[in-house]
């Protein structure tokens, strides 16, 4: 099923990370499984992409294209409102890098991903 409003696809994407994350188990500030901590980290950064993606469409208008990278996404987003560009980095560093990429098991450092990206939705 197919959301046309790019807010609540964006917030689907984020919810279904939380549920992947309960699949990961905790113990004293720690995942036990990282195979779901990086497939948590990965869908909740797509979720705060597509809220990107939404945001720069609305300012840019006919003139949208997406981007190719994170540099590009920040490059642009820096143009319109640096403080969501800011808040993007820190989604890109807790989620992208330590939480897909190198599969951090902390709760602490993805959870706080999870929250920024849902900040990144709230701008939509």
């Amino acid at each position: 099923m197919e959301h046309k409003e790019p807010r609540l696809e964006a917030l689907r994407y984020i919810d279904n990370a939380k549920e992947t994350l309960k699949k990961a188990q905790k113990e004293n500030g720690i995942y036990k499984d990282k195979k779901y901590v990086r497939s948590a980290s990965g869908t909740a950064y797509l979720g705060a992409i597509i809220a990107i993606d939404e945001y720069l469409r609305k300012k840019e208008g006919l003139k949208f294209k997406k981007p190719n990278s994170i540099e590009e996404y920040q490059y642009r987003l820096s143009k319109h409102n640096k403080k969501l560009n800011a808040i993007l980095s820190q989604v890109y560093g807790q989620l992208h890098i330590l939480g897909d990429y190198h599969g951090t098991d902390s709760v602490k450092i993805i959870l706080d991903g999870i929250q920024s990206a849902e900040k990144i939705v709230d701008y939509i």
